[in-house]
Protein backbone atom coordinates (compact mmCIF):
# COMPACT_ATOMS: atom_id res chain seq x y z
CA UNK A 1 0.00 0.00 0.00
CA UNK A 2 1.52 3.54 -1.14
CA UNK A 3 1.60 6.41 1.17
CA UNK A 4 -1.05 8.18 -1.13
CA UNK A 5 -3.61 5.44 -0.75
CA UNK A 6 -2.74 4.90 3.06
CA UNK A 7 -3.67 9.00 3.56
CA UNK A 8 -6.91 8.69 1.27
CA UNK A 9 -7.83 6.20 3.99
CA UNK A 10 -7.50 8.01 6.63
CA UNK A 11 -8.87 11.58 5.28
CA UNK A 12 -12.74 12.43 5.04
CA UNK A 13 -14.60 11.69 1.44
CA UNK A 14 -14.60 15.64 1.13
CA UNK A 15 -11.23 15.85 2.13
CA UNK A 16 -11.77 19.77 3.03
CA UNK A 17 -11.95 20.86 6.05
CA UNK A 18 -15.38 23.48 6.43
CA UNK A 19 -13.61 25.87 8.74
CA UNK A 20 -9.98 26.48 7.31
CA UNK A 21 -10.40 24.94 3.87
CA UNK A 22 -7.31 23.10 3.91
CA UNK A 23 -7.42 19.12 3.52
CA UNK A 24 -5.21 18.33 6.87
CA UNK A 25 -8.19 15.69 8.01
CA UNK A 26 -7.74 12.56 9.99
CA UNK A 27 -10.42 10.59 11.89
CA UNK A 28 -11.00 10.91 15.40
CA UNK A 29 -13.59 9.29 16.61
CA UNK A 30 -17.48 9.22 16.35
CA UNK A 31 -20.18 11.78 17.61
CA UNK A 32 -23.42 10.37 19.85
CA UNK A 33 -25.19 9.77 16.42
CA UNK A 34 -22.14 7.18 15.32
CA UNK A 35 -20.67 9.42 12.55
CA UNK A 36 -17.47 9.38 11.87
CA UNK A 37 -15.59 12.86 13.08
CA UNK A 38 -12.32 14.21 11.70
CA UNK A 39 -9.75 16.49 13.31
CA UNK A 40 -7.97 19.33 11.40
CA UNK A 41 -4.28 19.65 11.90
CA UNK A 42 -4.12 22.79 10.78
CA UNK A 43 -7.07 24.85 12.36
CA UNK A 44 -7.30 21.97 14.91
CA UNK A 45 -10.87 22.11 15.11
CA UNK A 46 -13.27 18.66 14.35
CA UNK A 47 -15.90 18.51 12.09
CA UNK A 48 -17.92 15.80 10.11
CA UNK A 49 -18.36 15.24 6.39
CA UNK A 50 -22.41 15.20 5.96
CA UNK A 51 -24.45 16.95 8.70
CA UNK A 52 -28.03 16.26 9.20
CA UNK A 53 -30.31 18.47 10.29
CA UNK A 54 -34.06 17.02 11.76
CA UNK A 55 -35.03 20.17 13.56
CA UNK A 56 -36.17 21.57 10.16
CA UNK A 57 -39.64 19.52 10.42
CA UNK A 58 -42.91 21.69 10.96
CA UNK A 59 -43.89 19.82 13.63
CA UNK A 60 -40.62 19.89 15.95
CA UNK A 61 -41.68 22.71 17.73
CA UNK A 62 -45.40 21.31 18.80
CA UNK A 63 -43.42 17.79 19.72
CA UNK A 64 -41.11 20.18 21.82
CA UNK A 65 -43.42 21.32 23.98
CA UNK A 66 -45.58 18.27 24.09
CA UNK A 67 -42.71 16.57 25.85
CA UNK A 68 -41.72 19.33 27.68
CA UNK A 69 -45.84 19.54 29.82
CA UNK A 70 -45.18 15.52 30.19
CA UNK A 71 -42.17 16.24 31.75
CA UNK A 72 -38.95 15.20 29.77
CA UNK A 73 -35.74 16.13 30.23
CA UNK A 74 -33.51 17.97 27.79
CA UNK A 75 -31.49 14.89 26.81
CA UNK A 76 -34.57 12.70 26.73
CA UNK A 77 -36.65 15.02 24.37
CA UNK A 78 -33.12 15.23 22.00
CA UNK A 79 -32.36 11.79 21.60
CA UNK A 80 -36.55 11.18 21.19
CA UNK A 81 -36.23 13.88 18.53
CA UNK A 82 -32.81 12.91 17.04
CA UNK A 83 -31.91 16.41 17.21
CA UNK A 84 -29.13 18.23 19.41
CA UNK A 85 -29.24 19.15 22.86
CA UNK A 86 -27.76 22.75 21.60
CA UNK A 87 -30.64 23.08 19.12
CA UNK A 88 -33.56 21.72 21.29
CA UNK A 89 -32.57 24.39 24.46
CA UNK A 90 -32.28 27.30 21.28
CA UNK A 91 -36.10 26.00 20.07
CA UNK A 92 -37.24 26.31 23.87
CA UNK A 93 -36.33 29.83 24.29
CA UNK A 94 -37.08 30.64 20.81
CA UNK A 95 -40.51 29.25 21.72
CA UNK A 96 -40.86 30.87 25.35
CA UNK A 97 -40.49 34.26 23.65
CA UNK A 98 -43.07 33.84 21.23
CA UNK A 99 -45.70 32.96 24.00
CA UNK A 100 -47.43 36.22 24.97
CA UNK A 101 -48.12 37.19 28.44
CA UNK A 102 -52.15 35.83 29.56
CA UNK A 103 -54.91 38.29 29.86
CA UNK A 104 -56.04 38.97 33.32
CA UNK A 105 -59.93 39.63 33.90
CA UNK A 106 -60.69 42.53 36.23
CA UNK A 107 -61.50 42.04 39.68
CA UNK A 108 -60.62 38.72 40.70
CA UNK A 109 -59.51 36.36 43.13
CA UNK A 110 -55.69 35.34 43.16
CA UNK A 111 -53.44 33.04 45.30
CA UNK A 112 -49.88 33.46 45.48
CA UNK A 113 -46.79 31.08 46.37
CA UNK A 114 -43.77 30.07 46.27
CA UNK A 115 -41.49 27.20 45.19
CA UNK A 116 -38.17 26.79 46.16
CA UNK A 117 -35.42 25.23 43.46
CA UNK A 118 -31.42 25.71 42.79
CA UNK A 119 -29.69 26.48 39.56
CA UNK A 120 -26.58 24.00 39.19
CA UNK A 121 -25.71 24.01 42.68
CA UNK A 122 -28.14 23.30 45.81
CA UNK A 123 -26.19 26.24 47.41
CA UNK A 124 -27.32 28.72 44.82
CA UNK A 125 -31.35 28.61 45.82
CA UNK A 126 -34.09 30.64 43.48
CA UNK A 127 -37.93 30.87 43.95
CA UNK A 128 -40.48 30.38 41.34
CA UNK A 129 -42.92 32.78 42.46
CA UNK A 130 -46.61 32.74 40.72
CA UNK A 131 -50.08 33.67 40.94
CA UNK A 132 -53.06 31.38 40.27
CA UNK A 133 -56.49 32.72 39.31
CA UNK A 134 -58.69 30.95 42.07
CA UNK A 135 -61.46 30.40 39.77
CA UNK A 136 -60.11 29.24 36.57
CA UNK A 137 -56.90 27.56 38.10
CA UNK A 138 -54.59 29.28 35.82
CA UNK A 139 -51.40 30.73 36.32
CA UNK A 140 -51.77 34.39 35.84
CA UNK A 141 -48.07 35.52 36.38
CA UNK A 142 -44.68 34.47 36.71
CA UNK A 143 -41.16 35.27 38.47
CA UNK A 144 -38.23 33.65 39.17
CA UNK A 145 -35.72 34.96 41.67
CA UNK A 146 -34.28 35.33 45.23
CA UNK A 147 -36.96 35.57 47.85
CA UNK A 148 -37.26 39.31 48.16
CA UNK A 149 -39.74 41.95 47.46
CA UNK A 150 -38.48 42.74 44.36
CA UNK A 151 -39.34 39.38 42.71
CA UNK A 152 -42.26 38.82 44.81
CA UNK A 153 -43.57 42.71 43.91
CA UNK A 154 -43.62 41.87 39.92
CA UNK A 155 -45.70 39.01 40.21
CA UNK A 156 -48.12 41.36 42.98
CA UNK A 157 -48.01 44.48 41.09
CA UNK A 158 -49.67 42.57 37.94
CA UNK A 159 -52.51 41.67 40.24
CA UNK A 160 -52.65 45.25 41.52
CA UNK A 161 -53.56 46.35 38.13
CA UNK A 162 -56.10 43.75 37.64
CA UNK A 163 -58.08 45.21 40.40
CA UNK A 164 -58.14 41.69 42.68
CA UNK A 165 -60.46 41.38 44.89
CA UNK A 166 -58.55 39.16 47.45
CA UNK A 167 -55.18 38.10 47.63
CA UNK A 168 -54.37 34.75 49.51
CA UNK A 169 -51.04 34.09 50.82
CA UNK A 170 -48.82 31.70 52.87
CA UNK A 171 -48.51 34.69 55.52
CA UNK A 172 -44.49 35.44 54.28
CA UNK A 173 -43.64 38.37 56.52
CA UNK A 174 -42.66 40.46 52.67
CA UNK A 175 -45.98 40.23 51.06
CA UNK A 176 -47.80 42.92 54.39
CA UNK A 177 -45.74 45.27 52.65
CA UNK A 178 -46.88 44.82 49.50
CA UNK A 179 -50.23 43.67 49.22
CA UNK A 180 -52.67 46.25 50.73
CA UNK A 181 -54.45 44.72 54.03
CA UNK A 182 -58.10 45.25 53.17
CA UNK A 183 -57.69 42.61 49.84
CA UNK A 184 -54.51 40.60 51.40
CA UNK A 185 -55.93 37.38 52.98
CA UNK A 186 -53.55 34.63 55.19
CA UNK A 187 -56.68 32.24 56.68
CA UNK A 188 -56.22 28.71 56.51
CA UNK A 189 -56.18 26.57 53.07
CA UNK A 190 -56.33 30.21 51.92
CA UNK A 191 -53.95 28.83 49.32
CA UNK A 192 -55.22 24.81 48.86
CA UNK A 193 -55.38 25.50 45.09
CA UNK A 194 -52.04 26.79 44.29
CA UNK A 195 -50.40 24.14 46.98
CA UNK A 196 -51.59 21.50 44.95
CA UNK A 197 -50.97 22.79 41.39
CA UNK A 198 -47.09 23.03 43.57
CA UNK A 199 -47.42 19.70 43.66
CA UNK A 200 -48.43 18.77 40.01
CA UNK A 201 -46.02 20.77 39.10
CA UNK A 202 -43.13 18.82 41.33
CA UNK A 203 -44.24 16.21 39.40
CA UNK A 204 -44.70 16.94 36.07
CA UNK A 205 -41.22 18.70 35.84
CA UNK A 206 -38.16 16.73 36.56
CA UNK A 207 -36.14 19.38 37.43
CA UNK A 208 -38.31 20.48 40.01
CA UNK A 209 -38.56 17.21 41.78
CA UNK A 210 -37.61 17.27 45.50
CA UNK A 211 -35.25 14.07 45.22
CA UNK A 212 -33.47 14.08 41.97
CA UNK A 213 -30.36 14.39 39.75
CA UNK A 214 -32.34 16.36 36.95
CA UNK A 215 -31.61 19.91 38.12
CA UNK A 216 -31.31 23.89 35.84
CA UNK A 217 -28.31 25.10 34.91
CA UNK A 218 -29.90 27.85 33.45
CA UNK A 219 -32.18 30.49 34.76
CA UNK A 220 -33.37 31.28 31.37
CA UNK A 221 -34.35 27.87 30.28
CA UNK A 222 -35.95 27.75 33.86
CA UNK A 223 -37.91 30.09 33.00
CA UNK A 224 -38.75 29.27 29.28
CA UNK A 225 -39.93 25.79 30.57
CA UNK A 226 -42.42 27.54 32.65
CA UNK A 227 -43.99 29.89 30.34
CA UNK A 228 -44.14 26.62 28.21
CA UNK A 229 -45.89 24.72 30.87
CA UNK A 230 -47.86 26.78 32.27
CA UNK A 231 -48.99 29.50 29.15
CA UNK A 232 -49.27 26.89 26.16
Amino acid sequence: MTQNQTSCFKVSDTQICPHCRTKKLIKNGFTKNKKQQFYCKNCQKRCIDFYTNKAWNPDTNAKIILFTKEGLGIRSTARVLKISTTTLLKRIITIAKSIPPPQIALGKTYEVDEMCTFIRSKQKLLWIVYALERETRKVVSLNIGSRTKITLNSVIKTLKFSQATKIFTDGLKHYKFLIDRKIHKTKRFGTNHIERQNLSVRTHLKRLNRRTICYSKSQLVLMSILKIYFWI
